[in-house]
């Protein structure tokens, strides 16, 4: 093998080595749900202002970069602290698996961390409204997500409320983002995405259940057993559901948003059932990920019953 073989051998193992840590990179931050918290800062904003022009571009710019960064920041702080659980629940994830280095991950975040007050600072200092809102909402959530990860997360329950805040809460930045004000209609579609997404959290303690035990986080599926943790989350979800038609009675929405609303409705109401009929780690995963979908639909009811 002549010197130039070798230095092509080595130069595609290098790149090999560095795709696989740009990869990792990427994993760790959940594109998916960056994306989504981004989206919904910018979903807050326009239930907030239907007036929306081009002057609040920059507002709806900076929101999107701060619940996207800012999420990507949290995410690699959990996988940081979640590191010894995932290598029993979730050995593949970048930082078990070897990908990424911990004390990478944390230099990681706290770059992401930074980026995400930046945008946050220029939500509030360099827009139309210069408000000191932006700052103030992405600096308690960032706290509430810390509070979650470093304390919280071993508590069960109150840790669960703690993360569906921190879902909660771009909704109300992007609507402080574009009005000094939070709306009316804005408060009850977060009320019901914090008790969906409570019932998402406990969901996902049965699915991390045998690493929750090893780690000795108190999640509802570890002290009262996967049954009654099914059993909770789906009265979460059903709660949800029974607060959608109040934006109706209330007319803030137009009839746009019944058919999404209902989807919305049927599908939490039919993965709780599922839930509490088969609560094994794999119905449990499955259903972890259908909510996700659910939120979505109950995004475009708010999008649709607001703007037709």
């Amino acid at each position: 093998m002549n010197f130039i073989t070798v230095a092509a051998v080595y130069g595609n193992v290098k790149g090999l080595n560095c795709m696989n840590k740009v990869s990792g990179y990427i994993r760790l931050m959940r594109p998916a749900n960056c994306l989504m918290m981004g989206f919904a800062v910018v979903v807050g904003a326009a239930l907030a202002n239907k007036a929306l022009s081009s002057s609040f571009l920059p507002n709806l710019v900076y929101g999107f970069f701060t619940g996207f960064l800012l999420t990507a920041a949290s995410m690699s702080i959990n996988d940081y602290y979640d590191r010894e659980i995932d290598a029993v629940n979730e050995p593949s994830r970048p930082i078990p698996s070897g990908t990424i280095k911990p004390k990478e991950a944390l230099v990681f975040a706290f770059v992401l961390s930074a980026l995400g007050f930046a945008t946050a600072f220029a939500n509030s200092y360099f827009t139309s409204l210069q408000s000191v809102y932006c700052i103030l909402i992405a600096i308690i959530a960032w706290l509430i997500f810390v509070a979650y990860t470093t304390v919280g997360k071993r508590s069960g329950l109150s840790g669960n409320f703690l993360v569906s805040a921190c879902v909660s809460i771009p909704f109300i930045y992007g609507g402080f983002a574009v009005k000094n004000t939070l709306e009316q209609h804005i408060i009850i579609f977060v009320l019901m995405v914090f008790l969906s997404n409570t019932g998402r959290e406990i969901t996902k303690g049965i699915v991390d259940v045998h690493g929750d035990k090893v780690q000795g986080v108190k999640t509802l599926a570890v002290r009262y057993g996967e049954k009654k943790a099914a059993v909770a989350a789906a009265l979460f979800y059903v709660s949800a559901v029974l607060l959608s038609p109040v934006p109706l009675f209330l007319q803030l929405v137009s009839f746009w948003f019944i058919p999404f609303v209902l989807i919305t409705d049927f599908g939490l109401v039919a993965s709780s059932i599922m839930l509490v009929k088969d609560y094994s780690r794999v119905k449990a995963k499955k259903i972890k990920n259908y909510v996700l979908f659910w939120f979505m639909s109950g995004l475009l009811a708010f999008i649709f019953g607001t703007f037709w």
